[in-house]
């Protein structure tokens, strides 16, 4: 079983469920759960002044490196979710961060994973050391690393 950190830890970013993000059942389609993840952390990195004007400056040029993702209960229909976003490390130009893509007040677990990205420079697109404003935002949702601070958050009775 998976444990997944609580609401407490982290950050939720509400995302709405639009028509055309339905499969024809109904369902939201397998590929918005990561289109909404990466929406949610540019969303969350500008929201603390990373990323600069156009949000693909400084620390916000950087590339996926690796996408995970485990579907736990259907989407189903029109509304309201969110995105629980953590991180849970961060090197010295990666970064891997663990998610959910939960009801929107985050007990119900849709689909969760991780995503690893690195830090490049614009430039030479070669992996270069992230600022100390990045650190910093990041130990703010930070993972705690005691397991006893965990909860799981998977299924509908969660």
């Amino acid at each position: 079983m998976n444990h997944l950190p609580s609401t407490d830890v982290g950050v939720l970013v509400p995302v709405d469920v639009h028509f055309d993000d339905l499969d024809p059942m109904g369902m939201l389609h397998n590929s918005r759960y990561q289109v909404w993840v990466e929406r949610a952390w540019v969303e969350f990195g500008r929201g603390q002044g990373l990323g600069g004007a156009s949000g693909f400056e400084g620390d916000g040029f950087q590339a996926v490196k690796a996408f995970t993702i485990t579907y736990d209960v259907p989407v189903m229909g029109l509304g309201q979710c969110a995105v629980h976003l953590w991180t849970e490390h961060m090197g010295s130009a990666s970064a891997t961060a663990g998610y959910r893509v939960c009801s929107d007040e985050g007990r119900t677990t849709h689909a969760h994973g991780t995503r690893t990205v690195v830090r490049l420079d614009s430039t030479t697109l070669r992996p270069t050391p992230w600022s100390d404003r990045a650190r910093e935002v990041s130990r703010t949702i930070e993972r705690p690393k005691s397991s006893d601070q965990l909860q799981v958050g998977t299924g509908p009775a969660s």
